[in-house]
């Protein structure tokens, strides 16, 4: 069994490519999955959603109904990276097979809204890249959040937002950025700049 400072060494899956048609993806290949519990609605998907280098367009169609806002239906086109995070998340953790917990997917604007009007303490930004179909909050079972955010961090792929108190974990493929929020704790910190200084950015989960 690997230890976690060497899962964390292994590479991580760069983007692929969004074939034309159906046709163009291949019948061979390296196929990656994802297994997924959206905690709202009690479904589950469990897709192959690329094969080698190229996304299926089909899985990438039935993952972005998934991750609908719940409270309206509405559907979004998620960014394929988005999953390929996932995917490496999950091979860092080493559960390459195991079930990722969905606790909020795609929101509209007006669900985001109304998520910062109700209960400002819940830490929801006002541009959230979750709006975009860029982020994902998750939670794996039997795994510390704090181990999910240390793995999410080494992967440098976007923004990661570890909430102790509600105990999930964000994860985006914007600006490379991380902060806490909850435990009367709210930092944010941006990605080392050439001078060594961390540049502060917006919180946008």
């Amino acid at each position: 069994m690997r230890s976690l400072s060497s899962l964390m060494m292994l590479p991580a899956l760069t983007p692929g490519i969004l074939p034309e048609t159906e046709a163009d993806v291949p019948a061979d290949g390296k196929p990656y999955s994802l297994r997924l519990a959206a905690l709202h609605t009690g479904e589950s998907i469990d897709i192959v959603y690329r094969i080698g280098d190229t996304y299926i367009p089909e899985a990438l169609e039935k993952l972005n109904t998934f991750l609908r806002d719940h409270r309206t239906n509405e559907v979004t086109h998620y960014d394929p990276k988005e999953f390929d995070l996932l995917h490496n998340l999950m091979t860092r953790l080493g559960k390459p097979n195991g079930t990722v917990d969905v606790v909020c997917g795609y929101r509209t604007a007006e669900t985001n809204e109304l998520l910062r009007e109700n209960d400002p303490a819940t830490g929801v930004a006002k541009r959230s890249q979750h709006i975009e179909g860029h982020a994902i909050d998750i939670r794996v079972p039997g795994v510390a959040t704090t181990q999910i955010r240390n793995a999410a961090l080494s992967l440098e792929a976007g923004g990661v937002g570890y909430y102790p108190k509600s105990q999930f974990v964000h994860v985006d493929v914007g600006p490379v950025r991380t902060w806490t929020f909850g435990g009367g704790v709210h930092s944010v910190k941006g990605k080392r700049s050439r001078n060594g200084h961390r540049a502060v950015r917006r919180h946008r989960s």
